[in-house]
């Protein structure tokens, strides 16, 4: 069958998307006010000089070999970020789905009839007929103002944000993978100290039996240190509960029940590491969440293209060869031949109640939105950062106090002891100053343990390891595309 389009028809309507115009505003990124420095960098001990960024695997500045084995398993296993990254590829098929937009549709079509003209009708040939038909037909409207290319702007922008989100809720489970283990790395170091006193009290226990026992204590003085015993071991007891909690919740984190996953107990001796902070001008090329928040601002401007090109006109083309015959065997001659060309058409609205005007304006307003949203994350990210330098240097002059602090309790308690097997003090002081030692202990755990998740904070604030050229092109935000694909064939993989 031959067509009845020539060539030069074909090149010339094809010609008319090149030729056609763009409306509406070209991107041009917005500004954001960033600091020359960060206020809270002053101060605090920063990671050698040689250590220009922080690596990918961020967390191996840890130097905690367990930490590395769960955290190998976050990005496979987590069911939110497959989530995610189903989300992203259904953003690229999005884009996809609309560069269609701008080729023309061809279709296919043939057709039985079987019927009898009504009686009185002046027909060539009366009773039963049969028609046959088959035709091929092409329709297209072509992109004369941009509005299919504005809108392939603004999926392909939305694609690259699904990225940068992707990009972002990995790096957050990764954190919070590391800020839940150092806790309960940190109840562990607490359930030891705990344990330890329990041994401890329970020594003195027997001690001031003995003592009781030869009239040399008070009944009160024993019922004390049971007292005191037993309180202690409530409180070792107690810690399980918080730590099943935080295991449970690094197993969901690695794609996993709470029942596939056990950690034993282990010792708190990691330090927070020397985290490299970069010029402030950077981290809005180091955080996915200010790289998302920007594409989508890229997004909200295309539309504002969209809802401009609706003012104009539309124009549709279309054009139908086929053939048309009472008899199947002579369907496919010259002879039965037809073909059109139409219809075309060029639509204008006059009147719409002020809608386009409204949806313009509406576009416009998500565009403002989305500038304001993009120019608060990127406060947001400053905030964090500041937040947890400034934690970090608190956290490391209030670890010098407190090991004098812890320093001088147990002094203070080994010499009440003495004192109290000499019998030149009462228990009372003995309880004061086990009190005490225990008490600080416990906050100089509890300030290492801090300290530890200040460091996963900030490495999180400062984006980890990311950087925006981890952003999808537009070329690669569309996905990869075989030719198989342009068929209209449910051929998936």
């Amino acid at each position: 069958m031959r067509s009845i389009i020539s060539l030069p028809l074909i090149t010339a309507l094809l010609s008319l998307t090149s030729i056609a115009c763009t409306v509406g505003p070209d991107y041009v990124r917005p500004q954001a006010d960033v600091p020359v420095e960060f206020k809270e960098v002053k101060g605090w001990k920063q990671a050698q000089p040689s250590d220009s960024g922080l690596p990918g695997k961020w967390w191996e500045i840890f130097n905690d070999p367990n930490l590395n084995t769960l955290e190998e398993q976050v990005a496979g296993a987590n069911q939110s970020i497959i989530q995610a990254e189903a989300q992203y590829r259904q953003a690229q098929h999005l884009v996809q789905s609309t560069q269609s937009s701008l080729l023309p549709v061809a279709t296919l079509s043939g057709t039985f009839s079987r019927f009898r003209a009504a009686t009185g009708q002046n027909v060539a040939v009366g009773g039963v007929r049969n028609l046959f038909a088959q035709a091929a037909g092409v329709a297209w409207e072509p992109d004369l103002w941009g509005s299919v290319r504005r809108q392939v702007e603004t999926n392909t922008s939305n694609a690259q944000a699904s990225a940068a989100t992707l990009h972002g809720l990995v790096l957050s489970s990764q954190s919070a993978l590391a800020d839940s283990y150092f806790q309960m790395r940190t109840l562990d170091a607490q359930k030891s100290i705990l344990d330890e006193t329990v041994a401890a009290f329970a020594k003195t226990l027997q001690i001031t039996k003995n003592r009781y026992a030869v009239g040399v204590a008070a009944k009160a003085d024993v019922v004390q240190a049971e007292t005191q015993l037993e309180t202690v071991r409530a409180q070792s007891i107690d810690l399980g509960v918080q730590r099943a909690k935080l295991e449970h919740a690094i197993a969901v984190l690695i794609g996993k029940t709470p029942a596939e996953l056990a950690l034993a107990a282990s010792p708190l001796d990691a330090q927070p590491p020397g985290v490299p902070v970069n010029l402030p001008s950077e981290l809005l090329e180091r955080r996915p969440d200010i790289a998302a928040a920007e594409r989508k601002i890229a997004a909200a401007n295309a539309q504002i293209g969209v809802a401009k090109a609706a003012y104009f006109p539309t124009l549709n083309l279309a054009t139908t060869n086929g053939f048309q015959s009472q008899a199947a065997d002579t369907l496919f001659t010259m002879a039965r031949r037809f073909w059109s060309l139409g219809p075309a058409g060029l639509a204008l609205t006059l009147f719409d109640g002020g809608a386009k005007n409204a949806q313009y304006r509406q576009a416009i307003d998500a565009y403002d939105a989305s500038v304001a949203a993009y120019r608060q994350t990127v406060l947001t990210g400053f905030q964090e950062v500041e937040d947890n330098l400034a934690a970090l240097r608190i956290l490391e002059e209030e670890t010098r106090v407190q090991d004098k602090a812890v320093a001088a309790a147990k002094q203070a308690l080994a010499l009440t002891n003495n004192q109290y097997q000499a019998g030149t003090v009462s228990y009372l002081n003995v309880m004061t100053a086990q009190t005490a030692a225990l008490s600080n202990q416990q906050t100089a755990t509890q300030l290492l343990g801090q300290r530890l998740s200040a460091s996963v904070l900030l490495v999180k604030a400062l984006g980890g390891g990311w950087n925006d050229t981890q952003v999808p092109t537009a070329d690669e935000a569309d996905g990869d595309r075989k030719w198989t694909d342009y068929l209209i064939l449910p051929l998936v993989d």
